[in-house]
């Protein structure tokens, strides 16, 4: 891969996106480009043949997609299928018409079954009935996975697709109705500290266990494997252990420093069980992690201290 090849990081505002610019930029790639979603609506076929159209970029990145916690996929599943849905089309399509030599996509963990096998390996995808509360999202991440899979095999492209676990970290989305588990909690706790409220309230009943990821070590794999591998399979990213909602908690309790107890609303639900990914095949092909959780939590809480 040139080292000055046009690369078009679709969602580079966000938090993978973002990450991944700053890793490719360490590894001396420059030409980037990416534009937000007021600049470049995605789910607008037009705009977006007509960007690919004039940019022309020959590797391709697509990490935009409407994300959110358990709160937002019950209450918009819809949106969540459909605005999806659309910018994986458009993006995957217009990769294929325009020529884009390669092409790297984001789904996601919640795309396995909700009692699936734990560690859940690549094999297990569609092998049972997905987790409701998010159904909407995974349906659209499986689609995507297959897309790419697909136009492979017709067309011959080279679209590979990566499974990453739950990813938090600089850049990550803290707005209490949209946020993933570990920024809401940090937004939580340290509210909880500035108003010496007595109690943080946390969703559930905390004994759901999930495989947290800090972001810089996602974007680490994804160009990994961007640079080292072209085939029909996809990976799973993840650390391989996991923790249940009432160990981070408190673990997040403590890093922000918080003095007051913790109290789980059991009313609310948990979603899946546990989301443990096997991680076998990229340890294998020579990728491992290296943020500690704790470490990765201090590093997010310190850059959303700046944002405050």
């Amino acid at each position: 891969m040139d080292i000055s090849a046009k690369i078009f990081i679709a969602g580079r505002n966000g938090m993978v996106g973002s990450s991944l610019e700053r890793e490719f930029r360490k590894r001396g790639y420059e030409n980037i480009i990416g534009l937000s979603s007021k600049e470049l609506d995605l789910k607008n076929q037009s705009a977006v043949e007509e960007f690919f159209s004039g940019e022309k970029p020959e590797y391709v990145v697509l990490a935009a997609a409407r994300v959110g916690g358990i709160m937002a996929n019950i209450e918009s599943p819809a949106e969540f299928l459909y605005e999806n849905l659309a910018i994986q089309n458009n993006v995957i399509h217009y990769s294929y018409r325009y020529g884009v030599k390669k092409l790297l996509f984001l789904a996601s963990s919640c795309i396995y079954p909700r009692l699936c096998p734990q560690p859940m390996k690549e094999e297990y995808l569609l092998n049972g009935k997905l987790e409701p509360t998010n159904e909407g999202y995974a349906i659209a991440k499986i689609a995507g996975l297959k897309m790419c899979q697909m136009y492979n095999k017709q067309y011959d492209t080279d679209f590979i697709s990566v499974m990453p676990c739950n990813v938090y970290g600089i850049g990550d989305n803290f707005d209490p109705q949209k946020s993933h588990v570990v920024a809401g909690l940090i937004r939580k706790f340290h509210q909880a500290k500035q108003e010496n409220k007595e109690f943080v309230e946390v969703w559930g009943t905390g004994n759901a266990r999930r495989e947290l990821m800090f972001s810089e070590d996602l974007a680490d794999a994804c160009i990994f494997l961007f640079e080292s591998y072209s085939g029909n399979e996809f990976f799973n990213v993840g650390t391989g252990s996991d923790i249940s909602i009432k160990e981070l908690a408190y673990l997040i309790k403590k890093v922000v420093g918080f003095d007051g107890n913790i109290k789980f609303d059991t009313t609310k639900p948990d979603g899946m069980p546990q989301k443990l990914l096997d991680v076998s095949a990229l340890k294998k092909a020579g990728w491992v992690y290296k943020t500690d959780l704790e470490e990765g939590i201090r590093k997010t809480y310190e850059w959303f201290l700046k944002l405050s």
